[in-house]
């Protein structure tokens, strides 16, 4: 008797390929035709949730969600190492005395609405079903105690510093009651628009904010080890190296290029995170075999939701996970403290 065998099962072992391909760069969900929304589990990387979200959402819309600059991603390779057992692989990752089941999160977006009808409650879901921690925005479509009820997960809270931190520091203290573990401060102004006129970092209200909170602060948008160095001096518990650009713009540096230097200045004092263009699982290796300790995932997630609601978000993530793991093999790594930077190559051009 013949066992059905779907699309995503018989592309398993190469999948992540196909994702960096250029042929899956030209022609997303080959095979089907226009406009159909396939089932989701014959989806086989991100590319193709990113292609069913286009379909699902009005052109302006999907326009805040796609395009990405992957150059220095792709410049990055593995060296593989099969000569190692790996059967008792272990991905687990402790970050500010919470276990994750691997170091993948889903990051904060704002208004999720736009996307999906219950926006942050299905991605609280689809986060919660691939065990992976949610970091809620500030600027949410739902209040916070009602997103974190809907996940079994760690939750965090990301917040953009305002002029008057009265009322910000009133909604971090319902997070953290509504039981978010960590604060993550954006160093960058919430309206994207004003990104090219910043007055820097305001250190003076972060210390105001962070008066009586009494979980982690982590600044995200380091992209500098001065940067990096300063921020911990400030007494940041952590940091996410990003670049804050909701458009790719050419010229500027990524995440993943400044990774390295910012890592070494950090030193291991702090646990360092990165967002930034993150598609697959062996994105995912290559950063943390750069020195970061977890990576978050932004518009992926959001082409799950999108699509299929919860049950895209669990697939992206899941999807995600998975070839990290089979990375993670191929590499001959048996768990995250074995992942340096001997397990990549950089290739300049």
């Amino acid at each position: 008797m013949r066992i059905p065998v779907t699309r995503r099962q018989s592309l398993a072992a190469w999948a992540s390929l196909l994702a960096g391909s250029e042929a899956s760069k030209a022609q997303k969900l080959i095979g089907e035709p226009p406009g159909r929304i396939p089932p989701p589990q014959e989806l086989v990387n991100a590319s193709e949730f990113e292609a069913t979200a286009q379909r699902k959402l009005d052109s302006l819309t999907f326009a805040l969600i796609s395009d990405s600059e992957r150059g220095a991603l792709d410049r990055i390779t593995l060296r593989p190492r099969m000569m190692v057992d790996t059967r008792q692989m272990d991905l687990t990752a402790h970050l500010f005395g919470q276990s994750h089941f691997m170091p993948i999160l889903a990051g904060p977006i704002s208004q999720m609405k736009r996307f999906h009808p219950d926006g942050e409650l299905e991605m609280a879901r689809g986060a919660s079903a691939a065990k992976a921690a949610m970091i809620v925005a500030d600027h949410s479509s739902y209040p916070i105690d009602r997103i974190a009820a809907e996940t079994k997960m760690p939750v965090w809270y990301q917040v953009y510093l305002e002029a008057e931190t009265g009322e910000l520091r009133e909604r971090v203290k319902k997070a953290v009651d509504a039981g978010c573990k960590v604060l993550c401060v954006t160093a960058g102004p919430a309206d994207a628009s004003s990104l090219a006129q910043t007055a820097g970092i305001d250190w003076a209200a972060i210390d105001r904010l962070r008066k009586g909170i009494d979980v982690p602060v982590l600044l995200k948008g380091v992209m500098s080890p001065e940067e990096a160095q300063e921020s911990l001096h400030r007494g940041m518990q952590g940091i996410v190296v990003s670049n804050y650009s909701p458009r790719p713009i050419t010229g500027i540096a990524s995440p993943i290029e400044m990774l390295p230097a910012i890592a070494d200045a950090v030193g291991g004092k702090a646990p360092v995170l990165i967002d930034g263009s993150f598609r697959l699982g062996s994105d995912v290796f290559k950063a943390l075999a750069l020195g970061a300790s977890g990576v978050l995932l932004g518009r992926p997630v959001v082409w799950g939701l999108s699509g299929y609601g919860a049950q895209g978000v669990q697939d992206v993530i899941e999807l995600i996970q998975s070839g990290f793991a089979r990375d993670m093999a191929m590499c001959g790594k048996i768990n995250l403290a074995a992942l340096d930077r001997t397990a990549v190559k950089i290739h300049r051009r």
